[in-house]
């Protein structure tokens, strides 16, 4: 089957077009993404209002690329997929509405997109990695532990309390003057310094649940700098290294944590695969290449193209949830937050979904 996947959680605009043949594997045949970076880069974040709008300028011109790269028609799709949440809501509803649309014009079913789902399933994508498996999502927005034992089934092992990694990556470059977006530049600057210069905490290290806090991390940074202002480059260098050098065994903390649970609650797990753009992170990913010799299991890190967000990881959840009769209504609404456990498991009605899913999934948006 073939569909068109439309993202629009957050500062990408995107969307691609994937076919999922019958063994179950997966083919990109096009995927086009558009970065706001230039837009938002002069506030230091995203500002959601401009974020709207450029989707708007843009989502159509990009949904005509991938098709045409795809070289097939509307005609030829067998679903159109568009992320319905959890993310900034303007742009949620311009990626969506486009996505009803098309559907309505084609009569093509269409499948509402958990964003978190599509992370979680993109290994299945580019891997074929079978059921199940541990996800580690980390992205500017979420931070999260996860057993995925099937499409639609996933039970949240441990989630950030307060900030994301990404974020606190994002906040720690824009407190020492780095361009946006600040977790490469921060990843860059730690190149040069010394990683044992500043003292900085681990938090939740040694805690036998599977939870992170970033907060204290960025206080105790905010502190040491502000102790040796005005920086110099070389403290800036070693202000970052300690900072990622301090994440690095936070993660690896916690994952450790996360593993010893799922093998206690679902047995050995297929791959520890790592999504969202902090997967990225050369430093992060060297220690979940030990962290996964250690757990006897294999480490599945998707493309960098794919661990940030884009419309093939859209378009193939959308696949997945097709291929088990799972679509929804003309009718279905955006949503600024959305649990991975209220995402419908195939046999179960959406309004059951909440009921009967999993331990409540983490709440933030995109």
């Amino acid at each position: 089957m073939i569909v068109l996947g439309i993202e629009t959680t957050c500062d990408e605009t995107a969307a691609a077009v994937v076919e999922r043949h019958p063994d179950g594997r997966g083919e990109i045949l096009s995927n086009i993404v558009f970065s706001q970076i230039a837009d938002h880069a002069a506030f230091g974040g995203v500002v959601p209002e401009i974020a709207a709008r450029a989707h708007v300028e843009i989502l159509d011109l990009l949904v005509s690329r991938a098709m045409r790269e795809a070289g097939c028609g509307f005609d030829d799709l067998d679903g159109i997929a568009a992320a319905a949440g959890p993310g900034l809501i303007g742009g949620v509803i311009v990626g969506l509405t486009t996505a009803k649309a098309i559907a309505l014009v084609r009569e093509k079913p269409l499948i509402a997109v958990n964003h978190l789902e599509a992370h979680a399933l993109t290994p299945r994508l580019v891997d074929d990695v079978p059921f199940p498996y541990c996800l580690f999502l980390a992205s500017g927005g979420h931070t999260q532990i996860v057993a995925v034992r099937g499409v639609g089934d996933y039970v949240r092992l441990g989630t950030t309390l307060d900030d994301a990694i990404g974020e606190a990556f994002d906040k720690t470059a824009k407190l020492l003057g780095l361009d946006y977006p600040g977790g490469p530049q921060v990843e860059h600057e730690a190149q040069f310094g010394d990683a044992a210069r500043f003292a900085l905490p681990r938090p939740m290290a040694g805690r036998p649940d599977c939870d992170f806090s970033l907060s204290g991390l960025k206080t105790a940074l905010r502190l040491a700098a502000e102790r040796i202002a005005p920086l110099t480059d070389q403290d800036v260098a070693d202000l970052c290294a300690s900072f990622q050098q301090a994440v690095v065994e936070v993660v690896l903390d916690r994952l450790r944590c996360g593993l010893r649970l799922f093998h206690e609650c679902f047995g050995k797990p297929s791959a520890l695969v790592a999504a969202g753009g902090v997967a990225a992170n050369q430093a992060i990913r060297k220690m979940l290449h030990r962290l996964a010799f250690e757990a006897a299991t294999i480490l599945v890190v998707p493309p960098t193209e794919l661990c940030t967000d884009n419309g093939a990881m859209i378009a193939w959840a959308g696949a997945e949830r097709l291929a088990l009769g799972l679509t929804d209504t003309l009718d279905v609404a955006p949503r600024a937050r959305w649990p991975l456990s209220e995402v419908a498991k195939p046999g179960v009605p959406a309004e059951l979904a909440e009921a009967l899913g999993a331990p409540d999934a983490e709440q933030q948006g995109a």
